[in-house]
């Protein structure tokens, strides 16, 4: 009973943090989902690319179900840093269908397994691993870059998510209320500075 009310629960947090993720790419440009928007290169829809290959080769070859498309090994350090990212000749729409896919083959291989079916995940230093594990790791991987996600897209125009569908323009009152805000969180660190 509880393993079925654990797979669940954290395979519906699952569902609720891709659909976040993907709100935060709502009405931008194809120049802003893909510009560079930290030191380390880190763009919105690389994010998305990047968890398309976490679902696909986590719910996939770790439980002998592996995705229909082509994933880079665990271990080409080239061709996985080639998923952070978006090449020019790479559309939205492609990025955003293989999300898509990998979701909906992770989302069968949770279904059809129970939570305690065992994996094998190569590259962790305890490798033997069960479902609910990956399942774990995945949406804790998942809620990391849907934060960063949430970052950038503030820092974009300001549109700040709450869930899914929740980035909404930003209004003159909401800019007055949020530099004051702001600035009390300013002044209050300020106290704080070294002499």
């Amino acid at each position: 009973m509880i393993d079925d009310f654990a797979k669940e629960y954290l395979h519906g947090d699952l569902r609720w943090t891709r659909a976040s993720l993907l709100g935060t790419l709502d009405g931008l440009s194809e120049h802003d989902v893909r510009r560079p928007l930290t030191e380390t290169g880190t763009n919105l829809l690389g994010l998305v690319k990047h968890l398309a290959l976490t679902e696909a080769r986590y719910f996939g070859e770790i439980f002998g179900r592996p995705f229909p498309d082509p994933v880079p090994r665990w271990d080409d350090f080239a061709a996985n840093r080639a998923h952070l990212w978006v090449a020019e000749h790479e559309t939205r729409a492609e990025i955003l269908d293989r999300y898509d896919q990998a979701c909906r083959h992770a989302d069968a291989t949770i279904d059809a397994l129970p939570v305690d079916t065992p994996g094998h995940v190569p590259w962790w230093p305890q490798p033997d691993v069960l479902l609910f594990n990956v399942m774990v790791h995945v949406l804790t991987e998942t809620s990391r870059h849907a934060g960063h996600a949430d970052i950038l897209r503030e820092g974009l125009d300001g549109a700040v998510s709450t869930g899914p569908g929740s980035a909404s323009p930003v209004d003159e009152a909401i800019t007055a209320e949020r530099a004051r805000h702001r600035a009390r969180i300013e002044a209050a660190a300020r106290r704080h500075r070294p002499v």
